[in-house]
């Protein structure tokens, strides 16, 4: 997290921004507040890189946000993919992506590894579900919360069933290091095993601290990786891992395990060492750092008005309209005035041996300070004249 500079924006779509969390080739990531206190994440475009194609991008990206859900997605909060600079709200994860992570403390466990690709392998499971792959799975893309990692930054996913992208045949789009084959290639058609291929590189950057295939450039890395005579780097993975992860980085698509396949043989690996699922997520997850997030600057509040001395509270008092306009009304009537309101000639008045008195309810309020309005106070002196002339 950095703070924001003087070129940044302070608000965006509502929410007050806090701080820069991180930048991307398409644009910059703030942490962003709403007006309820509700912390996100606001991807706002780059302005240079604002043409035709970045905006069907983005476009493209809020959409998938909106179909896919789950657990292990930072989902969708609110986007304008049509203003002058696009913008993109989504849940804040509190945590490092595996990147930084692995970066700063070192390669995962056998069984943090594996509870991490189980996971992830069931996350990206509701996203083939809701008919689209990610295409750009990659350890920055995979953020570790206190609950469990989250998958980020669909920029580059695309409906499987479509079988289209936003780029022409032959053109490689995304990140090389954990691309499979098919995708380096610039091919159009992609499916299932293409995210499982990335899955496989990313279980093998957080067991190891190193991809399947390095070099000077992406375009060195790309031919390693389509090369059927270069197999992937597997030094440092677990003994336990290597079968699987090697299925997963297989040159042919139809070679590689589906997803599902994919948690079987991580929780079995998990259980092969005494653990249940929930137990591995639970040494995942308390290794994940505490992470202190900023808040938004206190909005400005208006100074509170000066009491008399010795006032002690509000006391809340009844008002009633009726009663400050009897109030407000002459004791006496003129001979030639009409009726009041607020009194029926024709209820009797309550017999009394003496002057009138107020009956023990109006004796209250007048006590109180507030007096009863004329209606009531009609119906207290026929309650209480019938209770006098009551035989019972």
């Amino acid at each position: 997290m950095e703070p924001l500079r003087d070129d940044d924006p302070q608000t965006i779509g509502g929410f007050t921004l806090v701080c820069r969390l991180g930048a991307g080739g398409m644009g910059q990531v703030y942490l962003g507040e709403s007006p309820a206190g509700q912390q996100v994440a606001v991807k706002v475009i780059r302005p240079s890189v604002l043409d035709e194609d970045s905006r069907a991008r983005f476009l493209l990206e809020v959409d998938s946000l909106k179909t896919v859900y789950g657990s292990f997605i930072a989902s969708f909060v609110a986007a304008d993919a049509h203003a002058e600079r696009p913008w993109l709200a989504v849940e804040f994860v509190a945590g490092p992506d595996l990147l930084t992570f692995v970066t700063g403390q070192g390669p995962l466990s056998l069984v943090e590894s594996a509870s991490l690709g189980a996971l992830l392998a069931e996350g990206l499971g509701t996203v083939h579900e809701a008919g689209l792959l990610h295409r750009d799975l990659k350890p920055q893309n995979i953020l570790l919360a206190p609950s469990g990692p989250k998958v980020i930054d669909f920029g580059l996913a695309v409906l499987a069933e479509r079988r289209s992208t936003l780029t022409a045949t032959g053109v490689v789009v995304g990140s090389v290091l954990c691309m499979p084959p098919e995708q380096a290639r610039g091919e159009h058609e992609l499916d299932r095993p293409a995210d499982v291929y990335a899955l496989g590189a990313v279980l093998l950057y957080a067991a190891t601290g190193h991809y399947p295939y390095s070099g000077p450039s992406w375009q060195a890395v790309a031919l390693k990786i389509e090369d059927p005579d270069t197999p992937p780097d597997l030094s440092g993975l677990p003994p336990e891992l290597q079968p699987l992860i090697s299925a997963m980085l297989a040159l042919d698509p139809a070679a590689r395990p589906t997803l599902a396949q994919v948690r079987a043989q991580l929780v079995q690996v998990m259980a092969d060492r005494g653990l249940t699922a929930r137990q591995g997520k639970s040494r995942l997850t308390d290794r994940i750092p505490v992470v202190t997030v900023p808040e938004a600057p206190a909005l400005v509040t208006h100074a509170t008005t000066a009491h008399p001395e010795g006032w002690t509270g509000y006391t809340p008092t009844v008002v009633d309209v009726a009663a400050h306009e009897d109030d407000d009304a002459p004791q006496g009537r003129r001979p030639d005035a009409e009726p009041d309101d607020d009194q029926d000639e024709s209820v009797p008045e309550a017999p009394a041996t003496g002057p009138d008195r107020p009956t023990p309810q109006e004796a209250h309020s007048a006590g109180s300070g507030v007096r009863l309005p004329a209606p009531l106070r009609i119906a207290e002196r026929l309650r209480a004249a019938y209770a006098r002339e009551a035989r019972f």
